[in-house]
């Protein structure tokens, strides 16, 4: 039979199958599921069906409706649509401030975004995901000074405090390496993944020092290490001076050359930390240079604060695959106030500054000054 004889079969017996007593529905069920083949339980709901009535998915019907889905989407694309496992742990963080902005939600309705798993935030955002999308050049030259005094590290597994940090360099060349350009220094801590972005006229000693000397009065934690790739903006003897020339020296490491995977952690923040907010245009006037430091130092607060990371904790391989292990996800901040490394009075300031933030103003100050800067790059 086929199915549009199976649905005029349904309509016509429906009505006097609901009429009918048990022994009557009983016979129509033995006659209709031997005519169409259907289970007896499937049987019964195609009866009990009203006509037009939408069919019920399976399973327990959801606990979260339309108006969690709308706290979720605003919450998911100010911090910058993040994996449903980040998100989920961006949620507690997040929550006081949206009410702080656009007003009180029900206990009812915090408890249940509070409890959301990350496969559930999954399902939910579907329709968010789907409305609102997914969302150049290498600059790096060979230093082939000093390579025989910078040692060689290829992993950082043994880092178990904040302190330790790589460093790379972006270029906002756009499509020719030729002339003079804005460049962008990232520092990330291997530790806590807290990162700090400066802008710099090239990348001279000069510039890229001073930039060094100011991401580390920024920092709640001392400078204990600094790994970077083989470029000649880390390779020369001014920035050997300058770590080693001081009372505590710091530990100086390098990746092997043509080995992305030794500044693993620094190089995935380049695309997180500069690309998304500059893109890949050429940025050739200098006094760009203040607006777009202005532009990182929000831009640092936000992710330092609001924005929780994974960290892997765990790689081994098994017969051809590869199976890791992360932890639970947390921002830099939660890392640095759970470590024992970071000390009263630091885990004090960093307190203060978290009560004070907002991350929907700041998402607001990011927006305009991003606007400002890639405007006058049209």
């Amino acid at each position: 039979m086929v199915q549009k004889s199976k649905r005029e079969y349904v309509e016509a017996i429906r009505l006097r199958y609901k009429k009918s007593g048990l022994e009557g529905k009983r016979r129509m069920l033995d006659e209709f599921c031997a005519v169409c083949g259907y289970h007896r339980k499937h049987a019964i709901r195609m009866l009990n069906r009203l006509p037009g009535a939408p069919k019920r998915k399976p399973g327990r019907p959801s606990q979260y409706g339309e108006p969690e889905r709308k706290v979720l989407e605003v919450i998911w694309l100010t911090a910058n649509r993040p994996c449903a496992v980040r998100f989920k742990a961006a949620i507690a963080i997040w929550l006081p401030c949206y009410e702080q902005e656009y007003g009180p939600i029900s206990a009812e309705q915090r408890k249940r975004l509070l409890r959301v798993s990350a496969r559930t935030l999954d399902r939910l955002m579907k329709p968010v995901r789907r409305r609102h999308g997914i969302r150049g050049r290498c600059g790096t030259r060979p230093g082939s000074l000093l390579k025989n005094q910078i040692p060689i590290k290829t992993e950082h597994a043994d880092v178990n405090k904040p302190g330790v940090m790589e460093a790379d360099t972006v270029a906002h060349c756009g499509n020719s390496l030729d002339g003079d350009f804005a460049w962008s220094l990232t520092l990330t801590d291997i530790f806590s993944g807290w990162t700090e972005n400066r802008a710099v006229w090239n990348k001279g000693y000069e510039g890229v020092k001073q930039a060094i000397s100011d991401i580390e009065q920024h920092l709640p934690f001392a400078l204990t290490g600094f790994h970077s790739d083989n470029g000649g903006e880390f390779l020369n003897h001014h920035l050997i001076r300058y770590f080693h020339d001081r009372h505590m020296p710091v530990d100086y490491s390098r990746g092997r050359p043509y080995h992305k995977n030794d500044t693993a952690h620094v190089e995935q923040k380049n695309y997180t930390h500069v690309r998304l907010l500059l893109g890949y245009q050429r940025i050739e006037k200098e006094d760009r240079i203040p607006t777009i430091n202005q532009l990182y130092e929000a831009w640092a607060l936000f992710n330092n604060f609001f924005s929780p990371t994974l960290k892997l904790i765990e790689k081994k391989k098994v017969g051809s695959r590869y199976i890791k292990k992360y932890d639970a996800p947390q921002t830099p901040y939660q890392r640095l106030m759970n470590s024992v490394e970071v000390s009263e009075l630091a885990k004090t300031v960093l307190t203060d500054v978290f009560c004070h933030l907002n991350p929907f103003a700041l998402k607001r100050q990011i927006d305009f000054k991003q606007d400002q800067i890639l405007k006058e790059l049209r």
